[in-house]
């Protein structure tokens, strides 16, 4: 593993990142919260640029560069973060919370995901996608926790919870490393998050080798060891 890591870092300023796909038009009624203020309604849209949300008090639009995170729950929770600093000298970027009246698709999450670029929390799993394997699993938490499904995909790892809400979506880009400490513990460190799961079968070790073979070779842009 060691070994691994050296090589992978000696080598990422080589790296170019896979031409992403385009985000088909989507729109929602959608609340915009305010602190301390009444909630606005009005209608947020994806398309090819960027998002948006509009409404008769107040109107805002993103093109995909300006977006540094976004933070989606349960298909219908969105945080954006822009790099608009907060009012009066706060520390950090001003974010922007909405709930969506219709659930984000899968698949217009992922294109999301994708034009974005930058690391990000997807909360809603590519359920219908191709799979390497699938393990049972329970999402493990300080209070509570879910139970659900790891999906290993060609691309990345979903975790499909059974109460619909605690899901994830992560491309190898979101994740920094995986760990396998025992065959039924499993941890993915993400750039904005760390996810620990129980696993409910053992995690075979040539699965957890390939899995560790397809989050480097992404970061390299290389075709993984088959």
């Amino acid at each position: 593993m060691i070994y691994r890591q050296a090589v992978v870092f000696a080598l990422l300023a080589g790296f170019t990142f896979a031409q992403t796909p385009p985000a088909s038009q989507w729109r929602s009624p959608a609340l915009f919260h305010q602190l301390l203020r009444k909630e606005i309604r009005g209608t947020f849209t994806i398309d090819n640029d960027g998002v948006s949300f509009q409404s008769a008090k107040f109107s805002k639009r993103w093109a995909y560069g300006e977006i540094e995170t976004f933070d989606l729950s349960g298909a219908r929770e969105l945080t954006i973060t822009g790099y608009e600093n907060r009012h009066w000298h706060e520390p950090g970027e001003r974010r922007f919370w909405f709930t969506l009246t219709l659930p984000l698709p899968s698949d217009i999450a992922a294109a999301f995901t994708a034009r974005v670029g930058r690391p990000v929390i997807n909360g809603d799993p590519r359920v219908g996608a191709a799979v390497i394997a699938e393990i049972p699993a329970h999402h493990r938490e300080r209070v509570g926790g879910s139970n659900g499904t790891l999906r290993f995909r060609e691309d990345g790892i979903d975790y499909v919870a059974a109460d619909g809400r605690d899901g994830r979506s992560w491309r190898w880009s979101d994740i920094q490393t995986l760990a396998n400490p025992d065959p039924w513990d499993f941890r993915v460190t993400g750039y904005r998050e760390i996810v620990e799961f129980d696993l409910k079968r053992p995690l075979a070790r040539d699965l957890f080798d390939k899995l560790w073979d397809r989050l480097y070779a992404a970061d390299l842009n290389v075709e993984p060891h088959q």
